[in-house]
């Protein structure tokens, strides 16, 4: 993605070098260059483009992104301290789907009211049920799911599974794609891996979500106990 507005910037550069260097001399040549660059940063930044979820930062390059915590086939999870929480999330993935979809996309939110169970619960169990009541498959449920699985590749800036694939065969420097071009790509896998593995992608989102983020409706507080004093005699 070409900067444009960088050529302005450049001429005013220079135009700012010679009358400094008029006024003050060819000691100040150097303080002006500094501040015309810092002032032309941001310009660049953005035109540019996108500057975060691991799409493009002001200079073009591309940000390095992230493997996710488990791949989408590990259904138990890690032996650690999440461990009891993956074995939440792989039965609900397998026989309660729409709850553990609602969690996904609450949990996501970070915040209480920002996008609630109910909301994602209740419209994908009537996708789930449609699907399976005309088609015996669930194949409406995963084109409704699969946004929330493209948000959480960019909020915490993870692989896609088109980059992905293309570092396990070695070819991903032979790619070549604009960062939009990519992101429609990897959005594109998101889908199919929604739609051909559906309940282990979204288990492996749920164990991505529940290691980072703690879930927004979870307000501990500190509890101070507040003890009676013991008994008390009275001394001679």
């Amino acid at each position: 993605m070409a900067n444009y507005d960088l050529v302005p910037g450049l001429e005013e550069e220079e135009e700012s070098e010679v009358e400094m260097k008029s006024y003050s001399g060819g000691g100040t040549k150097h303080e002006g260059k500094s501040s015309t660059s810092a002032a032309a940063k941001p310009s660049a930044a953005a035109a540019a483009g996108w500057t975060g979820h691991g799409l493009v930062v002001g200079d073009g390059s591309r940000v390095q992104t992230d493997e996710w915590d488990s791949s989408i086939y590990s259904c138990l999870g890690k032996n650690d301290e999440f461990y009891s929480s993956d074995l939440e999330v792989c039965v609900l993935g397998c026989c309660a789907p729409c709850v553990l979809h609602g969690s996904n996309v609450e949990r996501l939110g970070s915040k209480p009211g920002a996008a609630t169970f109910a909301t994602h619960c209740l419209p994908y169990t009537a996708l789930y049920l449609l699907g399976n009541c005309f088609f015996g498959f669930n194949c409406f449920a995963p084109c409704f799911s699969y946004p929330n699985r493209t948000a959480i590749r960019r909020k915490f800036n993870l692989q896609g599974s088109c980059e992905a694939a293309a570092k396990s065969i070695g070819c991903e420097d032979n790619i070549r794609m604009n960062e939009l071009q990519r992101e429609h790509c990897e959005s594109a896998c998101d889908l199919a891996t929604h739609v051909s593995c559906h309940p282990c992608a979204l288990c492996q989102e749920a164990r991505e979500l529940r290691r980072r983020l703690p879930h927004p409706g979870f307000t501990a507080k500190p509890v101070i106990l507040m003890l009676p004093p013991g008994g008390q005699t009275m001394g001679r």
